[in-house]
């Protein structure tokens, strides 16, 4: 059986906070705008702000679901992270350049960069 993983999401509090973190941050518009399901395009992978409070869902925040977010070097990686939180701080790790960072909704997002 073949398995394929094309997209996630992350829960969010405020869409257009999230929005603006992710426009910023990918220095892309999204694919998709939306109040409750927002999308933006990474490669062929969907990545999905889901407002879950319009929903009338529940959620708690933590680091159990972590995404991954591949840039092609240290120099790109540290741009990326300069003035984010850090949760983990950049770290050699085997063959990669590995960061946690914590988005404007609370979610943890590592950065890796080969070395």
């Amino acid at each position: 059986m073949k398995y394929n993983l094309r997209s996630l999401y992350l829960c969010v509090e405020e869409m257009e906070r999230a929005l603006n973190f992710y426009e910023n941050f990918f220095e892309m518009p999204p694919l998709i705008k939306d109040d409750i399901y927002s999308v933006f395009a990474i490669g062929e992978f969907r990545l999905g702000l889901f407002a879950y409070k319009m929903m009338g869902e529940e959620h708690t925040y933590g680091s159990n679901c972590l995404p991954s977010i591949e840039v092609e070097s240290l120099e790109l990686l540290n741009q990326k992270l300069a003035g984010l939180e850090l949760c983990f701080p950049l770290t050699k790790i085997k063959d990669n350049w590995v960061a946690e960072f914590v988005d404007s909704e609370g979610n943890h997002i590592e950065m890796t960069a080969p070395v």
